[in-house]
């Protein structure tokens, strides 16, 4: 699980520890596992938030790990086109290569330890597909991708791209040395990741030796998420036990403490987890299929703009290639209402 590394995590500049007089410890409300499953034309998935209250995620409606899978030679898997209203994607790649494309004339390829930070807004349609080299040769693909909801004031957006390069990302250390965190989005401890982001929100991908434990400064307004993307270890002071494709939702405080497991399986060096969390948006969420608004009547709307074409085009270089249906290449349906 390369993503990005360094040789000797010391060099970086290290995170602050919280105090522990003022920045009580995150408990942990709730550990769930995330189910497998197919997405776009066959790529296997973890639902990452499957049971998960939405009030519990907000400002986040969806997050799919993908893969980790080694493919064959011919066997690496895309979507089709489909459309988007109301929301942001955000496709971050440990292993492997994806290529996008979109109505809009966005896009490019993203591999390891890169972002692609696609703001939907009013309306876009939407490709992810390997590249022809990953196609012929096969290999290892591995990636997240997370939906972050806009609030009501943005949901007609322009549309937008951010690339985030792995160079931009920015690396930070633990105090000790023992762990690697890399900021995507947000801050931490004062150190600004690369995300430009609607809502306010913090994204990390933390690597922890063998052993090693790690405490964060978190924001209090924001909620707090741990998943597990590789490895087995612990969270929260209590060491509530997280495996790989387990989801730990945390309650109030100051601090999120994680810490990895002395022995770990042989596929893994080290414990691997996403660390996310935003300023609740608090407004209903109407969702289903590709588009997260407020109202059903929104909803419906979204689904007429885009059988009308208003959500745009397939460029001429793909007018062969037949668009999804708005319900393909998506989440499960689910119309919750959050307060």
């Amino acid at each position: 699980m390369p993503a990005v590394t360094v040789v000797n995590p010391l060099a970086l500049p290290r995170v602050p520890r919280p105090n522990p007089l003022t920045d009580a410890d995150r408990p942990v409300l709730s550990v769930t596992t995330a189910p497998k499953g197919f997405e776009g034309e066959g790529f296997p998935v973890r639902r990452a938030f499957a049971g998960v209250d939405l009030r519990a995620l907000d400002p986040f409606v969806h997050m799919d790990q993908m893969g980790e899978v080694e493919y064959g030679p011919g066997e690496p898997k895309g979507t089709a086109w489909h459309p988007h209203r109301g929301f942001e994607t955000v496709t971050y790649m440990i292993d492997g290569e994806m290529k996008h494309q979109d109505s809009h004339g966005g896009g490019g390829l993203i591999g390891g330890g890169d972002t692609q930070w696609m703001t939907a807004g009013s309306g876009i349609l939407h490709i992810e597909t390997p590249p022809e080299h990953l196609v012929v040769s096969g290999g290892l693909f591995h990636g997240i991708q997370l939906w972050v909801n806009l609030p009501r004031a943005q949901k007609f957006a322009v549309p937008r791209y951010q690339d985030i390069t792995a160079g931009k990302v920015a690396l930070l250390s633990s105090p000790d040395g023992g762990a690697l965190i890399r900021v995507i989005a947000g801050e931490l401890g004062g150190h600004p990741g690369p995300g430009s982001t609607y809502t306010p929100i913090t994204l990390l991908h933390v690597t922890l030796a063998p052993g090693a434990s790690l405490t964060l400064p978190w924001r209090r307004d924001f909620n707090a998420l741990v998943y597990a993307l590789g490895g087995n270890g612990t969270v929260g002071t209590e060491g509530r036990p997280l495996r790989s494709g387990q989801l730990a939702v945390l309650g109030d405080g100051g601090a999120i403490t994680i810490g990895a497991d002395a022995h770990q399986d042989s596929r893994t060096s080290g414990f691997d987890v996403f660390v996310l969390g935003g300023e609740p948006i608090r407004e209903p969420v109407a969702a289903y299929g590709p588009f997260v608004m407020n109202t059903r009547a929104e909803l419906l709307q979204a689904f007429e703009d885009y059988q009308a074409g208003r959500l745009g085009a397939i460029p001429a270089a793909h007018a062969d290639v037949d668009a999804a249906t708005p319900d393909a290449a998506t989440p499960d349906a689910a119309t919750p209402d959050a307060e």
